[in-house]
């Protein structure tokens, strides 16, 4: 059976209690949203700073964990059958969580699919499409000369808000009630800041988004998540 402390990554970032979740991530829109959903759900957990160089996410001991070199990944030393879960991928990390504590993911079955579809929506659109804008804006990609990239991937964000839009009228969260669908899709709204792409993509031109995010960024456990772990000084 697979423990904390006998999986190779904690030679590298060693647990002070292997009894509790351990987290390794950095905190990217894709990171905090697992740290958000610790920090929402209470569960007892440690955080391990895993940076985006190659140095630490093609390690051996994190591709032990997580084949993909992405961060956040997870073990759960108390899984649903009593031994570890690992886990990579942040929204089936969110799916699992909000299933082991039996929060954030609606009462019914209805309930629970409405807010996956929001989960899925997220990573296969929001966040991939706004990934690249901001490659093609903030990073290496804005050198290149030829508009149509930038272009493509302005004109889906400018859509992806637009249905995001339509689906908060009249809702102060995407289904209803503040679900994982919540910190999936806001933590992402966030990083148009950090892309310097909000005016790029008009956001101001969505009332019922920027409303929503503003809550969103006002929940306490938001706050603290947000930097969880802590990013290395500069």
């Amino acid at each position: 059976m697979t423990t904390v402390t006998d999986h190779p990554i904690n030679s590298r970032w060693a647990a002070d209690d292997a009894t509790v979740l351990q987290l390794y991530s950095f905190p990217t829109p894709n990171g905090v949203k697992v740290s958000i959903m610790l920090e929402e759900t209470g569960l007892p957990y440690e955080a391990h700073l895993v940076t985006l160089s190659d140095a630490d996410v093609k390690s051996p001991e994190f591709l032990a964990l997580n084949p993909n070199n992405k961060i956040p990944a997870i073990i759960d030393p108390n899984g649903p059958d009593g031994s570890a879960v690992t886990l990579f991928e942040s929204g089936a990390i969110l799916i699992y969580l909000a299933e082991k504590t039996g929060k954030l993911i609606g009462t019914t079955p209805a309930e629970k699919y409405q807010a996956i579809q929001w989960v899925m929506f997220q990573m296969g659109g929001v966040g991939p499409m706004f990934g690249q804008l901001g490659y093609f804006t903030k990073f290496a990609g804005a050198e290149i000369e030829d508009p149509r990239p930038r272009e493509r991937f302005r004109v889906e964000a400018k859509r992806l808000l637009s249905v995001l839009e339509k689906q908060l009228e009249g809702r102060e969260w995407i289904t209803g009630s503040y679900s994982i669908a919540d910190i999936a899709i806001a933590p992402w709204l966030n990083a148009l800041e950090y892309y310097q792409t909000k005016e790029l993509v008009g956001l101001a031109e969505y009332p019922n988004v920027n409303a929503y995010l503003e809550r969103f960024l006002a929940r306490p456990a938001v706050q603290a998540g947000m930097n969880i772990p802590p990013r290395p000084e500069a």
